[in-house]
Parts: structure tokens; sequence; C-alpha cells
């Protein structure tokens, strides 16, 4: 009989190595893991613009500790904040052309790890 907790198991085992392998490639491109993480998901959205409130939810932080990460990525010129033209109280963030530099670099270089993830996704799906 099949172990039944074996994919789980090794999908688990991937994804940390995933997750490892994003760290130290954004350190290899000069931001940290946590810029890596802001900056995919503003880049990766629709418009490419998010709020604070937004990325709260998208990287599970609280709304201080994304206000933190946001201010530091500013001063080092990976993002820009521009006041939302319909509400004063918002604010969008959108990279910076460094920012956007960075992020490409950082992503083309985990292609194939995330070719494997996928395949350790699919391997769970046959389930």
């Amino acid at each position: 009989m099949s172990n039944p907790y074996r994919p789980a198991a090794e999908f688990r085992s991937e994804l940390r190595r995933f997750l490892r392998r994003s760290e130290d490639v954004a350190r290899t491109v000069g931001i940290t893991p946590s810029q890596y993480g802001l900056m995919l998901q503003i880049g990766g959205s629709e418009d490419g613009t998010r709020t604070v409130t937004q990325l709260v939810g998208q990287l599970q932080l609280t709304q201080s500790a994304v206000t933190e990460l946001v201010q530091r990525a500013e001063a080092a010129g990976l993002v820009r904040r521009r006041g939302s033209a319909t509400d004063g109280r918002v604010v969008h963030l959108s990279l910076t052309e460094l920012g956007a530099e960075r992020l490409a670099a950082a992503h083309g270089a985990l292609g194939p790890e995330r070719a494997q993830l996928r395949r350790m996704v699919d391997r769970l799906d046959d389930l």
C-alpha cells in the first residue's frame, strides 16, 4: 500500500527549498527577501500598484510591519508612493525602474525552481 503522506511531505520539502532559494536569489540581486515579496505583490498586480491595506492581506503581515517594509523599500529606491486621485487617505505603491529591474532579475533566476514546484503540485493533484 502506498504511503498517502509521501506526496505532501515531498511537496512541503520542495516548497521550503523554493522559499530558501528565493531568499538567496533576492540577496544576490541586491534586495532583501522581504523586499522581494513586497515587490512581487506590487509588480504582480493587475495595474502595477498596491495599497498598504492590500499588502497587509497578501503578505500576511501587520499594518505597521508593511508600513515599515514600504518605507525601507522606498528609501532604497525600489518603490514609490502616489496619492490616490479619488481618496486622499489612500496611497498607491508602484515599482521604480530600479525596483522593476531587481524584481525581473530575481523572478528570472527562479524559473527552474518554479517549474519544479509546479511539477510537485501536479503530483498532489493526482491523488
